[in-house]
């Protein structure tokens, strides 16, 4: 069912590379599309916008108000839901509110020793865009990831937009948006849904950022409008990789790999381990228990293009190769995880022993679930109350305090033949050593 690789191989590190030189670039042809979809909402506005949703989506509407879901609507559809559906959306958006509740929030401000005050000042986004996908599946839990961030940071204003294809609508999804205090919604997605965003329609507000996972086009889309708007990430296929020491109940593992893969197929689910017998249990549940399962066929496509089993010398060569791929889900399914952890550097979030299933962090432990994708954990970073906020420097140069400042500046902005510069600081210096 999945690929073998062996560290131990000849062509083991050719093999790994190849596995995860997949790319989510898209395809010229797509690029070219989300181009000219923005520019089309760029200089037509609402009609265009109009235009794109009935071509794309299927859904015809006589005036672009139309496509706006009213708040009434998203209250009425959270009542709508039956009881035990209401409680789940109040307790998960309870747990990831007060996860990000304890985010580091605020500024500083530090004295020097000449007595300048130095410091930062943190403020939140005025206004920003959530993109909720809807084409493949509907998703309430990413409405309270990047929603529920945003409000925590102070962010005044949240606008969601989510496609409905041939005009239907998720309960959960508009439920979700009346529990997390989304304050404008669109029935409007794709490249069309981001370029509103990024500049605004006679209908669809300007925002400042536009956050939250989406197909090619929409990452197409977000790559484009960057530099007007902010955006969070370019984010893609889901990827898990587990490192697995044999302890965890074979069909966990089964079942924990098959949960990203089930997302498209462009999904990456890795299985590392040093015990090969162990990878023998673990495809012989895979194979009994994938019949059984509704997405079974997505699963498999997705596994044979992008899936591996890797056998590895020791623990400590499993994390080199984690920290190789900075997978956007790592799972540290370990007798002793807590003795690996500090050996990993780089993944979009860590989960840590086998009873921390990768799906808790996806709809209920709390921390976001907008993570860096192809390898970009790197450097990249989970979606945060900090990506919805900005920081300013803040310099009160006290009059005392100033000429040291002052010289130092003169020194260098004559050293970078900036007169002007030079200048603004040595006026102020001059004044202060006539007045002392």
């Amino acid at each position: 069912m999945l690929r073998r690789l062996d560290s131990a191989d000849a062509g083991f590190d050719a093999a790994l590379d190849e596995l995860l030189a997949w790319e989510a670039r898209e395809a010229d042809a797509v690029a070219q599309e989300a181009a000219r979809i923005i520019d089309e909402v760029r200089a037509e506005g609402d009609a265009a916008l109009l235009r794109l949703t009935a071509r794309l989506d299927g859904v015809r509407v006589q005036c672009a108000a139309e496509l706006e879901v009213a708040a009434s609507e998203l209250e009425r559809s959270f009542a709508a839901l039956p009881g035990d559906d209401r409680r789940v959306l109040q307790a998960a958006a309870a747990r990831i509110r007060r996860y990000h509740e304890h985010e580091p929030t605020g500024g500083f401000e530090m004295r020097d020793e000449f007595g300048n005050r130095l410091g930062q000042r943190v403020t939140p986004l005025d206004r920003v865009g959530v993109y909720i996908p809807g084409g493949q599946a509907a998703y309430p839990s990413t409405v309270l990831m990047t929603v529920l961030p945003a409000r925590v940071a102070g962010v005044r204003e949240v606008v969601a937009v989510t496609p409905t294809p041939d005009g239907r609508q998720s309960q959960h999804v508009l439920a979700a948006m009346h529990v997390a205090g989304v304050d404008r919604a669109f029935a409007v997605g794709g490249a069309q849904a981001v370029a509103a965003l990024a500049y605004g329609t006679e209908t669809v507000p300007k925002v400042d950022k536009v956050v939250g996972p989406g197909g090619a086009f929409v990452a197409a889309a977000k790559r484009l409008v960057f530099g007007p708007v902010g955006i969070d990430l370019i984010a893609g296929p889901s990827e898990i990789l587990i490192i697995a020491d044999g302890s965890a109940p074979p069909h966990w593992m089964a079942l924990d790999l098959f949960s990203q893969a089930e997302h498209d197929a462009d999904a990456q689910a890795l299985l590392v381990a040093p015990d090969a017998d162990y990878l023998d249990r673990v495809e012989a549940e895979m194979r009994r228990l994938l019949p059984t399962l509704s997405r079974a066929e997505l699963i498999r496509e997705s596994l044979a293009a992008r899936g591996a089993m890797i056998a590895v010398n020791d623990l400590a060569e499993a994390c080199e190769i984690a920290d190789r791929v900075a997978p956007e889900h790592l799972q540290l399914s370990l007798r002793e995880p807590d003795a690996w952890l500090d050996s990993i550097r780089h993944a979009g979030a860590i989960f840590v022993g086998s009873w921390s299933a990768e799906v808790l962090g996806d709809y209920s432990a709390g921390p976001s679930h907008v993570l860096p994708t192809f390898g970009t954990a790197r450097y990249a970073s989970v979606l945060s109350v900090a990506d919805f906020q900005k920081r300013s420097s803040i310099v009160r140069a006290h009059r005392n305090g100033m000429p040291e400042l002052g010289r130092l500046a003169v020194k260098l902005a004559e050293a970078e033949g900036l007169t002007a510069h030079a200048a603004a600081a040595a006026v102020r210096l001059r004044e202060h050593n006539a007045a002392v």
